[in-house]
């Protein structure tokens, strides 16, 4: 369970990488961290949280719910919410390979742009539902 896990981050990291919408929002190569460099360039995604669950009836199938997390220290939330555009755009629907699994659906189920607090950047957060079974 945990290596699919991995292998649909790394999977989601080439997608994210190689597509223009992405590249257009997050610079070319795109700034995608697991963790972001204390000197991270802006605006940038960060592969954040993720869950995996069986998928109930469905024998060696999970479901992956992953979240995208957009930092941006533009004022206003335009340049993040152009990001989440494009995380979307190139996610929703998409079929990439995943080692070692079957790519069954990816499908964009939310996005959260809070208020800022003080001086924090803007951030805003896009979740995805992703199904993998067994290759």
């Amino acid at each position: 369970m945990t290596a699919r896990a991995w292998a649909l981050q790394k999977a989601v990291f080439a997608a994210l990488a190689a597509d223009a919408g992405v590249k257009d929002a997050l610079g070319d190569p795109p700034r995608i961290h697991d963790e972001p460099p204390r000197n991270a360039v802006f605006p940038y995604a960060v592969l954040g949280e993720g869950r995996v669950a069986p998928l109930a009836g469905h024998d060696g199938a999970f479901v992956h719910e992953i979240r995208i997390l957009i930092v941006s220290r533009h004022g206003g939330r335009r340049e993040v919410k152009r990001a989440l555009d494009a995380l979307v755009g190139a996610l929703d629907g998409a079929d990439f390979p995943v080692e070692g699994a079957r790519l069954v659906s990816v499908a964009f189920s939310g996005a959260d742009v809070p208020r800022r607090r003080g001086a924090e950047p803007f951030e805003g957060a896009a979740r995805f539902r992703v199904v993998t079974e067994a290759a």
